[in-house]
Protein backbone atom coordinates (compact mmCIF):
# COMPACT_ATOMS: atom_id res chain seq x y z
CA UNK A 1 0.00 0.00 0.00
CA UNK A 2 2.90 2.72 0.49
CA UNK A 3 4.65 2.13 -2.73
CA UNK A 4 1.00 2.57 -4.75
CA UNK A 5 0.34 5.54 -2.81
CA UNK A 6 3.45 7.65 -3.08
CA UNK A 7 3.24 7.90 -6.76
CA UNK A 8 -0.61 9.12 -6.02
CA UNK A 9 1.63 11.49 -3.50
CA UNK A 10 3.95 12.59 -6.21
CA UNK A 11 1.25 13.82 -8.90
CA UNK A 12 -0.58 15.45 -6.35
CA UNK A 13 2.36 17.50 -5.46
CA UNK A 14 3.45 18.47 -8.94
CA UNK A 15 -0.25 19.07 -10.19
CA UNK A 16 -0.56 21.93 -7.33
CA UNK A 17 3.04 22.80 -8.39
CA UNK A 18 1.86 23.37 -12.07
CA UNK A 19 -1.28 24.93 -10.90
CA UNK A 20 0.40 27.60 -8.48
CA UNK A 21 3.23 27.85 -11.06
CA UNK A 22 0.37 28.84 -13.96
CA UNK A 23 -1.21 31.32 -11.23
CA UNK A 24 1.97 32.76 -10.81
CA UNK A 25 2.28 33.15 -14.24
CA UNK A 26 -1.43 34.63 -14.73
CA UNK A 27 -0.46 37.24 -11.67
CA UNK A 28 2.71 38.43 -13.02
CA UNK A 29 0.92 38.98 -16.84
CA UNK A 30 -1.85 40.62 -14.88
CA UNK A 31 0.46 42.45 -13.32
CA UNK A 32 2.60 43.73 -16.21
CA UNK A 33 -0.75 44.11 -18.06
CA UNK A 34 -1.49 46.87 -15.24
CA UNK A 35 1.37 48.38 -15.06
CA UNK A 36 1.66 49.30 -19.22
CA UNK A 37 -1.71 50.12 -18.78
CA UNK A 38 -0.54 52.93 -16.12
CA UNK A 39 2.59 53.69 -18.19
CA UNK A 40 0.77 54.85 -21.36
CA UNK A 41 -2.07 56.69 -19.08
CA UNK A 42 1.00 58.75 -17.46
CA UNK A 43 2.27 59.16 -20.88
CA UNK A 44 -1.09 60.29 -22.74
CA UNK A 45 -1.32 62.88 -19.84
CA UNK A 46 2.18 64.34 -20.94
CA UNK A 47 1.16 64.52 -24.80
CA UNK A 48 -2.50 66.20 -23.98
CA UNK A 49 -0.23 69.07 -22.50
CA UNK A 50 1.89 70.74 -25.14
CA UNK A 51 -1.13 73.31 -26.00
CA UNK A 52 0.79 76.22 -26.05
CA UNK A 53 2.56 75.79 -28.64
CA UNK A 54 -1.23 75.89 -30.63
CA UNK A 55 -1.49 78.88 -29.00
CA UNK A 56 2.10 80.39 -29.28
CA UNK A 57 0.78 82.44 -32.98
CA UNK A 58 -1.66 84.08 -30.86
CA UNK A 59 0.86 85.73 -29.06
CA UNK A 60 2.48 87.44 -32.09
CA UNK A 61 1.20 90.92 -32.74
CA UNK A 62 -1.53 91.77 -34.71
CA UNK A 63 -0.47 94.79 -35.72
CA UNK A 64 2.95 96.19 -36.56
CA UNK A 65 1.89 99.76 -36.33
CA UNK A 66 2.14 102.74 -38.87
CA UNK A 67 4.36 105.45 -39.36
CA UNK A 68 3.46 108.99 -40.60
CA UNK A 69 5.29 111.82 -41.32
CA UNK A 70 4.52 115.26 -39.33
CA UNK A 71 5.37 118.18 -40.45
CA UNK A 72 4.89 122.19 -40.38
CA UNK A 73 4.05 124.15 -37.13
CA UNK A 74 4.68 121.25 -34.71
CA UNK A 75 7.45 121.35 -32.14
CA UNK A 76 9.40 118.76 -33.24
CA UNK A 77 8.71 117.72 -36.76
CA UNK A 78 9.62 113.74 -37.54
CA UNK A 79 8.49 110.68 -38.69
CA UNK A 80 6.51 108.88 -35.85
CA UNK A 81 5.58 105.10 -35.14
CA UNK A 82 1.86 105.16 -33.70
CA UNK A 83 -0.40 102.38 -33.04
CA UNK A 84 -3.60 101.12 -35.52
CA UNK A 85 -6.75 103.43 -34.64
CA UNK A 86 -4.73 106.38 -33.65
CA UNK A 87 -5.89 110.02 -34.85
CA UNK A 88 -3.91 113.37 -35.60
CA UNK A 89 -4.48 114.29 -32.02
CA UNK A 90 -2.02 111.42 -31.60
CA UNK A 91 0.55 112.26 -33.73
CA UNK A 92 0.87 116.23 -33.47
CA UNK A 93 1.06 115.26 -29.30
CA UNK A 94 4.21 112.69 -30.54
CA UNK A 95 5.38 115.68 -32.40
CA UNK A 96 5.48 117.77 -29.43
CA UNK A 97 2.27 119.25 -30.03
CA UNK A 98 1.63 122.20 -31.37
CA UNK A 99 4.32 125.29 -31.77
CA UNK A 100 3.02 128.38 -31.08
CA UNK A 101 2.26 129.57 -34.84
CA UNK A 102 0.10 127.20 -35.70
CA UNK A 103 -3.09 127.15 -37.19
CA UNK A 104 -5.01 124.80 -35.34
CA UNK A 105 -8.21 124.91 -37.23
CA UNK A 106 -6.44 123.55 -40.06
CA UNK A 107 -6.57 120.57 -38.94
CA UNK A 108 -9.28 117.30 -38.00
CA UNK A 109 -7.45 116.32 -35.03
CA UNK A 110 -10.26 113.54 -34.81
CA UNK A 111 -9.35 112.12 -38.33
CA UNK A 112 -7.75 108.48 -38.24
CA UNK A 113 -4.43 108.28 -39.55
CA UNK A 114 -3.18 106.43 -42.27
CA UNK A 115 0.32 104.31 -42.51
CA UNK A 116 2.54 106.44 -44.94
CA UNK A 117 0.64 109.50 -44.74
CA UNK A 118 1.88 112.96 -43.87
CA UNK A 119 -0.16 115.46 -41.57
CA UNK A 120 0.63 119.07 -42.30
CA UNK A 121 0.34 121.29 -39.60
CA UNK A 122 -0.21 124.97 -41.40
CA UNK A 123 1.18 128.00 -40.26
CA UNK A 124 -1.18 131.00 -39.34
CA UNK A 125 0.32 133.29 -42.04
CA UNK A 126 -0.35 130.82 -44.23
CA UNK A 127 -4.28 130.42 -43.26
CA UNK A 128 -4.51 134.00 -43.13
CA UNK A 129 -2.82 135.00 -46.41
CA UNK A 130 -6.46 134.88 -48.36
CA UNK A 131 -6.73 135.80 -52.04
CA UNK A 132 -7.71 139.16 -51.94
CA UNK A 133 -5.87 140.40 -55.36
CA UNK A 134 -7.87 140.45 -58.45
CA UNK A 135 -8.34 137.06 -60.38
CA UNK A 136 -10.51 135.87 -62.76
CA UNK A 137 -13.75 133.84 -60.00
CA UNK A 138 -12.06 134.47 -57.13
CA UNK A 139 -8.89 131.55 -57.79
CA UNK A 140 -6.09 130.53 -54.34
CA UNK A 141 -4.02 133.31 -55.01
CA UNK A 142 -2.39 132.82 -52.40
CA UNK A 143 -0.72 129.46 -54.04
CA UNK A 144 -1.43 126.12 -54.49
CA UNK A 145 -4.09 124.44 -51.75
CA UNK A 146 -3.25 120.89 -49.67
CA UNK A 147 -6.74 119.04 -50.22
CA UNK A 148 -5.14 117.43 -46.83
CA UNK A 149 -4.81 120.59 -44.74
CA UNK A 150 -6.94 123.67 -46.74
CA UNK A 151 -9.52 124.88 -44.19
CA UNK A 152 -13.25 125.82 -45.68
CA UNK A 153 -12.48 129.41 -46.39
CA UNK A 154 -9.60 128.37 -48.34
CA UNK A 155 -11.59 125.89 -50.41
CA UNK A 156 -14.22 128.39 -50.81
CA UNK A 157 -11.86 130.41 -52.91
CA UNK A 158 -11.58 127.61 -55.71
CA UNK A 159 -13.19 128.70 -58.69
CA UNK A 160 -16.67 127.16 -58.77
CA UNK A 161 -16.30 125.80 -55.53
CA UNK A 162 -18.28 127.88 -53.09
CA UNK A 163 -19.26 127.04 -49.48
CA UNK A 164 -21.41 123.89 -49.87
CA UNK A 165 -18.50 122.31 -52.22
CA UNK A 166 -15.72 123.50 -49.77
CA UNK A 167 -18.10 121.33 -46.77
CA UNK A 168 -17.94 118.24 -48.77
CA UNK A 169 -14.60 118.28 -49.54
CA UNK A 170 -13.67 118.74 -46.09
CA UNK A 171 -16.68 115.97 -45.28
CA UNK A 172 -15.08 113.49 -47.42
CA UNK A 173 -11.38 114.01 -46.03
CA UNK A 174 -13.04 113.56 -42.48
CA UNK A 175 -14.78 110.46 -43.55
CA UNK A 176 -12.16 108.59 -45.92
CA UNK A 177 -9.33 109.91 -44.43
CA UNK A 178 -6.30 111.86 -46.60
CA UNK A 179 -6.61 112.89 -50.26
CA UNK A 180 -4.01 110.89 -52.10
CA UNK A 181 -4.42 112.37 -55.53
CA UNK A 182 -6.20 115.11 -56.91
CA UNK A 183 -8.77 112.77 -58.65
CA UNK A 184 -10.11 111.52 -55.82
CA UNK A 185 -12.12 114.93 -56.33
CA UNK A 186 -14.15 113.17 -58.79
CA UNK A 187 -15.65 111.19 -55.19
CA UNK A 188 -16.95 114.16 -53.86
CA UNK A 189 -20.63 114.65 -54.84
CA UNK A 190 -20.84 118.06 -56.68
CA UNK A 191 -17.28 117.90 -58.43
CA UNK A 192 -17.28 116.75 -62.25
CA UNK A 193 -14.68 116.33 -64.29
CA UNK A 194 -15.27 119.84 -65.78
CA UNK A 195 -15.10 121.51 -61.94
CA UNK A 196 -11.53 119.28 -61.45
CA UNK A 197 -10.28 120.41 -64.73
CA UNK A 198 -10.75 124.15 -63.71
CA UNK A 199 -8.69 123.37 -60.67
CA UNK A 200 -6.45 120.73 -61.06
CA UNK A 201 -3.67 123.26 -61.13
CA UNK A 202 -4.81 125.23 -58.09
CA UNK A 203 -4.42 122.18 -55.53
CA UNK A 204 -2.27 119.15 -54.60
CA UNK A 205 -2.03 116.49 -51.86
Amino acid sequence: MTDETEPDERLRARTRLGIGGVIVLVLLAFAVTIAIGMFRGATGAEVVAPQPSSSAASLLPAEAGLYVHVAGAVRKPGLYRLDAGDRVADAIARAGGFSDEAARDGVNLARPVADGEQIVVPVIGAETAAPTAGGSGGGAAGGVLDLNTATRDQLDTLPRVGPAIADRIIAWREQNGRFTSVDDLLSVPGIGQKMLDGIRDLVRV
